[in-house]
């Protein structure tokens, strides 16, 4: 079995993330990587928080703490999240950490090495009424290129084209909103991408042949217009400092790295953050430094994110002329929008995931998530297509047939699995149906088209309806209670099996399944297709209970008010920001 190496964009440290966050990361990541667990390959996923940056410094300011202590709280309040959204990271780390700072500097002196950065004056922006030179991201202005005027130095929001602070039109500092502004000399360091950009499009061209469409368009996208040489320095008081062994001057001067330099490679450090907690037992360089070829690594990120992983890092990596492991795959999402509007964290628009899971269990919007992922193109998120897609597929069409299947079955037989007849042609049918949509789902899952795989699964759950629609039990009783024995006992085969395959998707929800049956030696990690056509592995005698109703259904007071706490389209149709 492969080694399967999984990572997903970090979430930054400057608030409760969103829907749009979620779905376009972490959670098509988790899904996977339960997913391959479960098929019995060793998976390591990690994940960090991203707590470097401007944005950081911002909104520790406007929270009143020291820098380093607002990311601390906020790196736990993320991680209760997506605890409650059932994420299971084997490592969340944070890229603060000294691992982290160890071999940001490592790489960067590699680089300097190599001839790869090399020290440029620039004339950069400086705030005469905060009295500092201002990074990219501490400048705002409007858009030149889609008159959004609320772009900031780095990349404007909106139209996502990467920017220079003095393409700003109207730029004033966002700490002190003062147009004061200057332009003096200062010094930095440079990643000579120009110098690398031959290496990294034959890279891509090598490995990004398979990715999905999005992802490698963006990528030759950048490379079609060619690599820039990149400022990977910043005038912060909090970030990876540059080495003082390597930049005395700049270092003096508090130079840190550019959080985009640093964020990436703590995909590393957070692996080594991972293997110090029990050194004797994990080799973080197993996974990425001179790795054998049964190490395969797929990253998952939203769009805006695709240039930075599959550009920059990599350049960073090849630059080092060193052995680092490189991401063959990656999983790219477009945008879950909110009634057709962006979803902002700093607008307060549309429904974070805090919020979200106040409202209802995780399983709920993983399922939904899941099934309508922003792969091939944008998804407008809306409470009244949430609403359709719960009460349908998770509350008819699953949470029903378990709820009908146990109690009619414990009414008229007690509470043991029946005996009853044989299998006959009805369940034959099943059994080879029942084979052939789960090869479907592995299938997709297998090739992350995630969408299709939701429908897959949503077909083996109606495969069940479908059947006991066909057999009857409550009819079949009346006349024949072995017939009527033999349907629900396939039945309850069905949700056991649907305990174990749908655990990906809805982890809290195939725990509530599966144990419903008390099934001493239930080691089964996942269902091959000879005990799918079977539908034997719960036998006749086993004692279960009727688990809590696994999905209630949404109402019409419920969406009421989910529109007036959240908002509607009336609120966030036309909002294109």
């Amino acid at each position: 079995m492969a080694r399967h190496l999984i990572t997903s964009a970090l979430p930054y440290i400057n608030g409760i993330k969103h829907l749009g966050n979620m779905v376009g990361s972490m959670l098509p990541a988790d899904v996977y990587s339960r997913y391959m667990r479960q098929r019995g390959h060793d998976v390591l996923y990690i994940c960090a928080t991203d707590e470097h940056g401007t944005p950081a410094e911002l909104a520790a300011k406007e929270a009143g703490l020291p820098v380093d202590e607002f990311c601390a709280q906020q790196h736990d309040a993320q991680k209760a999240i997506y605890d409650g959204f059932g994420l299971a990271f084997d490592y969340f780390g944070r890229s603060s950490s000294a691992q982290n700072v160890q071999i940001t500097q490592t790489i960067a002196r590699e680089l300097k090495a190599n001839g790869f950065i090399e020290e440029r004056s620039i004339r950069q922006v400086y705030s005469n009424a905060d009295g500092r030179f201002l990074p990219d991201r501490y400048i705002e202005g409007t858009c030149p290129h889609c008159g959004y005027d609320r772009a900031r130095g780095d990349q404007c929001e909106n139209c996502t084209r990467v920017l220079d602070p003095t393409d700003l039109i109207d730029a004033r500092s966002a700490i002190s909103g003062s147009s004061d502004l200057e332009v003096r000399e200062t010094k930095h360091l440079f990643l000579l991408q120009s110098k690398l950009a031959d290496e990294v499009a034959a890279w891509v061209d090598e490995h990004g042949k398979d990715w999905p469409t999005l992802a490698s368009s963006i990528a030759r996208k950048w490379l079609n217009e060619g690599l820039q040489d990149r400022a990977i320095t910043r005038d912060l008081d909090w970030g990876v400092p540059v080495p003082a062994d390597t930049w005395p001057e700049l270092a003096a001067e508090g130079k840190v790295f550019y959080v985009w330099f640093d964020a990436p490679i703590e995909y590393i450090g957070a692996t080594k953050e991972w293997a110090d907690q029990d050194p004797a037992n994990r080799d973080w360089k197993s996974w990425w430094y001179d790795v054998d070829q049964t190490v395969r690594y797929t990253e998952f990120m939203a769009k805006d994110n695709v240039p930075f992983h599959t550009v920059m890092f990599p350049a960073t990596l090849l630059g080092t002329r060193d052995v680092w492991k490189k991401v063959d795959y990656v999983k790219a999402f477009n945008w879950l929008t909110y009634y057709g509007g962006k979803f902002s964290t700093s607008a307060k628009r549309g429904v974070f995931t805090d919020a979200a899971l106040e409202v209802l269990p995780a399983d709920y919007w993983r399922y939904f998530l899941m099934a309508n992922a922003p792969e091939s193109d944008d998804t407008s998120f809306t409470w009244e297509h949430f609403t359709a897609t719960v009460n349908k597929d998770l509350a008819d069409t699953l949470g029903n047939f378990v709820n009908r299947v146990l109690s009619f079955s414990r009414k008229r037989f007690g509470d043991e699995v029946p005996a009853g007849k044989g299998a006959g042609e009805a369940e034959e049918r099943l059994g080879e149906e029942i084979a052939r949509l789960l090869a479907e789902y592995e299938e997709h899952v297998d090739a992350l088209q995630f969408r299709k795989a939701a429908a897959a699964l949503r077909a083996l759950w109606s495969a069940g309806n479908s059947y006991l629609e066909e057999k009857a039990p409550w009819l079949e009783i009346k006349t024949d209670q072995e017939a009527a024995a033999l349907t629900l006992r396939t039945a309850m085969n069905l949700i056991h099996l649907y305990a174990i395959v749908s655990e990906p998707f809805i982890p809290a929800s195939a725990r509530a399944m599966r144990s419903a049956f008390a099934l001493g030696e239930d080691t089964a990690v996942w269902v091959g297709q000879e005990e799918a056509k079977a539908l034997a592995s719960v036998p006749a005698g086993t004692a279960f209970t009727v688990p809590p109703v696994l999905f209630a259904k949404i109402t019409e007071e419920d969406l009421d008010a989910f529109r007036q706490r959240f908002g509607g389209d009336e609120q966030n149709g036309n909002d294109a920001a």
